[in-house]
């Protein structure tokens, strides 16, 4: 992705270096209000790794893994630090990700600000914050076990670099694409708060059985990843992609499927406990979204949620 000598987003609040103990817990989890209130098994049949489960939970947005394991009583992890090679692509510095993270931003700001202007709506922007260790938000407490996530209550994005290193590491999804799918899919979710549907799906989770409430889940999530799809349309039309970048966010949103990560858990696949969808259903909608351009492609409710 051509990112270097382009606007950088002034919505970026840097957190690093100000972390303490939590102190009381994680006041009820993540999420709360937003796209994943519903606790989630993951995994069917068999354990998944801890590494596995944590990046599941990290990558598919918006999951508290402490306060669905049960471990929210307090206390802080250990000490994280970034990495100097974690910035985008093979060869980037942790001042390079800094960067390309504010220019990714700058850039969903540019293609839902238009796109709501054209629908005669306003967009507000969120503010993305990074953070080391641990982190306090409107949604509660979380520490780096959390990973990016997004807070419907305070409108902010929440990401620690270091998650790009476990992306490329441990799940095979490198590149800089696949850390800018990463913000696109958070901004997603934002995009669906400011349309009202996290607040519906969450009314119909509180009110359904807790495999429907995981279906509900499965596309909400779909959703997001459509919607980082239209923003990868739109930012190819502007001339900012490279070869083999629309690659990257395919094979990362691939390498994050449920069905994938619970074979690699040496598990059996049991869709009923999906909560993020199959790697086939994440690559087929970002692929929608990217393909069409129209967010009219991305209703994955099929007009159940109503307006």
């Amino acid at each position: 992705m051509e990112w270097r000598g382009r606007r950088e987003s002034r919505n970026v609040e840097d957190r690093r270096g100000q972390g303490g103990g939590l102190g009381g817990g994680f006041g009820g989890g993540m999420g709360r209000g937003g796209p994943m209130r519903i606790p989630i098994r993951a995994g069917g049949g068999g354990g998944i790794g801890l590494i596995v489960v944590l990046a599941i939970l990290w990558f598919g947005f918006g999951i508290n893994p402490l306060s669905i394991l049960g471990m929210d009583g307090g206390g802080g992890s250990g000490q994280v630090t970034r990495s100097a090679s974690n910035g985008p692509g093979v060869d980037g510095t942790a001042e390079e990700t800094d960067d390309f993270i504010s220019v990714v931003l700058a850039d969903t700001e540019d293609v839902w600000g238009r796109r709501f202007q054209s629908a005669g709506e306003t967009y507000r922007e969120p503010t993305l914050v990074l953070f080391d260790r641990q982190v306090s938000s409107a949604c509660g407490n979380a520490s780096s076990a959390s990973g990016p996530f997004y807070c419907p209550l305070d409108q902010k994005l929440y990401l620690d670099l270091t998650f790009f290193n476990q992306l490329d590491d441990q799940l095979g999804a490198p590149g800089d694409f696949a850390q800018a799918y990463v913000v696109a899919h958070e901004v997603g979710h934002h995009v669906q708060n400011l349309q009202g549907i996290l607040q519906r799906t969450t009314e119909l989770r509180q009110r359904s059985t807790e495999t429907d409430a995981n279906a509900i889940s499965v596309l909400t999530e779909l959703q997001a990843d459509c919607y980082a799809g239209i923003w990868a349309h739109d930012t190819e039309a502007a001339g900012y992609l490279e070869d083999g970048d629309v690659e990257e966010a395919l094979n990362a949103a691939s390498r994050i499927g449920d069905d994938t990560l619970q074979r690699r858990s040496g598990g059996a696949v049991v869709p009923d406990s999906f909560t993020h969808g199959s790697s086939a259903q994440r690559v087929e909608w970002f692929r929608r979204g990217q393909n069409s351009g129209d967010v009219a492609q991305c209703d994955t409710f099929g007009g159940r949620l109503g307006r």
